[in-house]
């Protein structure tokens, strides 16, 4: 059972996605894990076969418990900007033998039924309703489609619901923790978006709707290059040493409808372009709403970046997830007198501006290092064309 963070102490098999005989290689889906924050789908991180199933769909067991047993395949090498991700540890020290009963199922608010069996009956336009579920708690798997007759499919997709209280008691078992044990340190700038806007804007003149930027991608992408120059806010914490990431996996909060939040990965994040990572970014948040992120998403972020400008927030001072040792907020975009020009010659603008802020761990990092970081991120956003 893989740890997707460090307000995960047990998860739910919800569903085997392979069979015993099976050949799998690294990157495979294999299995879907309930968890506070939804269905989580399961990459495998071996080449081999599968011999046998550990652990039957609906048990749920602690982080580290062996779900299977593979043969034939050594472990396959991890490509040059993918690392294997580092175990997180749990919330407590020791895992509970169980989760709250809350989240020992699967909560559905219509027909039950896994992310895998949604998409086989939406594909073969099967009803739903109309199947008797063999998994956990009635609810219906991709077995239970074999050989079942095609029918007009529902309207619309049956939704899931997220116990939000569960997830609400993790992520503050995380943050207590984060707070209990690692020493924060927090900085802030605010940053003239002038030339960003201006770019942005002519960049986007000639483009269709579909296919035009967001500032999100600006952001994203600044802070990606300017951790090339700052690797010590860019890894982990564990078992006291720091342990830095060669790759680049920022992982972008999004929020949850209903409540709640998660930060999947954005792999390889200062490797790609503006366009991919607004095709990226989209298409994240649309598998966050719709419930269908992979375990390797959770897993490998090496760093946050948090955004409440859309919802009116000037600020923000973030707390940092363990084990990673840094998080970056954004504010929303204000208009503010600005000075422009240089010393001698000067004048009042009103310009767009930003503030930035940094929270990250003094066990790894100071405040110097910390305000050359924030200063890199400035001086890329006023070169947006480079970006």
């Amino acid at each position: 059972m893989p740890s997707l963070g460090a307000d995960m102490e047990a998860g739910t098999l919800v569903e085997w996605l392979k069979r015993p005989g099976d050949r799998v290689a690294r990157g495979d889906v294999v299995a879907v894990v309930e968890t506070q924050k939804g269905a989580i789908e399961i990459e495998i991180f071996e080449d081999g076969t599968i011999d046998e199933l550990l652990v039957a769909p609906g048990t749920t067991v602690p982080v580290g418990t062996p779900l299977a047993r593979l043969s034939g395949g050594a472990a396959a090498p991890a490509p040059a900007k993918r690392a294997a991700p580092p175990p997180v540890a749990p919330v407590v020290a020791a895992a509970p033998a169980a989760m709250p009963a809350k989240a020992a199922a699967p909560t559905l608010r219509e027909t039950p039924a896994s992310p895998a069996a949604r998409r086989l009956a939406a594909e073969r336009g099967i009803d739903l309703a109309a199947i008797k579920g063999s998994g956990p708690g009635g609810a219906i798997v991709s077995a239970d489609l074999e050989g079942t007759k095609t029918a007009p499919a529902p309207a619309a997709p049956p939704r899931r619901g997220l116990d939000l209280d569960a997830m609400r008691q993790a992520i503050a078992a995380a943050m207590a923790r984060s707070k209990r044990e690692i020493p924060h340190y927090y900085l802030g700038t605010a940053i003239d978006m002038h030339r960003a806007q201006r770019w942005l804007a002519d960049t986007n003149a000639t483009r269709p709707p579909t296919e035009r930027l967001l500032l999100g991608a600006l952001l994203l992408k600044a802070v990606a290059l300017a951790l090339r120059k700052s690797p010590e806010l860019n890894g982990f914490h564990i078992d006291g040493t720091f342990r830095p990431s060669a790759a680049i996996h920022v992982g972008m909060a999004v929020a949850i409808r209903g409540g709640g939040l998660v930060a999947p990965a954005i792999h390889d994040t200062a490797e790609r372009s503006l366009d991919d990572l607004m095709r990226a970014l989209r298409d994240l948040v649309a598998r966050v709403r719709a419930g269908t992120l992979r375990s390797s998403e959770l897993t490998d972020p090496t760093v946050t970046l948090t955004s409440l400008g859309e919802r009116g927030v000037e600020s923000i001072q973030a707390v940092i997830y363990p084990p990673q040792v840094a998080i970056v907020g954004f504010g929303k975009l204000v208009e503010r007198p600005w000075v422009v020009g240089g010393a001698a010659d000067g004048a009042i603008a009103v310009r767009p501006v930003i503030q930035a802020s940094l929270a990250a761990d003094h066990r790894v990092s100071d405040g110097h290092r910390g305000a050359l970081f924030l200063a890199e991120i400035d001086r890329l956003l006023q070169e947006p064309e480079k970006l």
